[in-house]
């Protein structure tokens, strides 16, 4: 059995190559906003530092897109958007304390992460180069006439468009969003309230079984199962509904706004999505008779 050569790389667009150097930045502004966010703050709790760790973890996903713009995989795009606009979120519920004016160096790195991530998702759906650039799928080992190859595996479901890809990946962000709120309502309890044991326990669980339900569902909405579509619809409205009443119970309505908004945010962007690749209903033909 003999195995293929590799294909001969090809230089990337000039477009590709400067969405690569502004994703590496990108990541590293992440990193430095949110050491400043936390430096300035006028109360270093427990749940800041929560917040901030998470924020921070958004860099290593910059690094991830990078490498998925490299190999010109077609899930750049979604994630890109969905890294980019939660990053905004992010940051921006880190920047504005719980009294008083934010610091002046918080509000100015805000302002260049924020024009940053804009930058990122312009180049991701504006440049011709680019979206001609991302439209491979992952590589594997493939098998064909005797001869073994590592090449690009194309995938055996029907073709599927962008804003389902990006229905995905945005369902996919509900769990970490709902666990990052459940995690620092841990401070409570250390802090003494014995009482809300149970409610994070299940708020743990719940975050930890939407994943695996999202997993489920997204299979099949790859597939374009009409039923898929109408159970991450579910899945999304559950999602919020045990969230939500969770963060406004154990955080306040500052914890509300700082951690309930994203997951709002995503969900929005989910049913969005969505409807965008909603497929069109069928015009009824009259029967013969009804013609006559």
């Amino acid at each position: 059995m003999r195995t293929a050569a590799e294909p001969v790389e090809v230089r990337r667009p000039s477009a590709v190559r400067a969405l690569t150097t502004l994703l590496a930045v990108t990541a590293a502004a992440t990193v430095v906003v949110e050491l400043l966010n936390y430096w300035y703050a006028p109360e270093q709790e427990f749940g800041l530092a929560v917040r901030t760790g998470w924020a921070m973890l958004r860099s290593l996903g910059f690094l991830v897109l990078i490498g998925h713009v490299k190999r010109g995989r077609a899930v750049a795009k979604p994630f890109g958007l969905i890294l980019s606009v939660t990053t905004v979120f992010a940051v921006g519920r880190l920047v504005v304390p719980r009294a008083g004016v934010p610091p002046l160096p918080g509000l100015l790195g805000f302002g260049v992460l924020t024009a940053l991530c804009v930058a990122v998702v312009a180049l991701l759906y504006r440049s011709d180069a680019v979206s001609g650039h991302l439209v491979r799928h992952r590589k594997g080992l493939v098998v064909e006439g005797g001869v073994i190859s590592w090449r690009e595996v194309v995938p055996k479901r029907p073709p599927v468009t962008g804003w389902l890809l990006t229905a995905r990946v945005a369902a996919f962000t509900y769990s970490p969003l709902m666990l990052v709120p459940a995690l620092i309502a841990t401070g409570s309890i250390l802090d003494g309230r014995i009482s809300a044991v149970p409610a994070v326990l299940f708020w743990f669980a719940a975050g930890i079984a939407v994943s695996y339900a999202v997993l489920f569902c997204t299979a099949f909405l790859m597939r374009d199962r009409p039923w898929a579509r109408k159970l991450l619809v579910a899945i999304t409205l559950a999602t919020l509904a045990v969230d939500l009443p969770l963060c406004w119970w154990l955080l306040g309505v500052d914890g509300l706004i700082r951690d309930g908004a994203p997951l709002v945010t995503a969900a929005l962007l989910t049913l969005y999505s969505l409807n965008r690749t909603r497929p069109p209903t069928p015009t009824p033909h009259p029967s013969p008779s009804s013609a006559r």
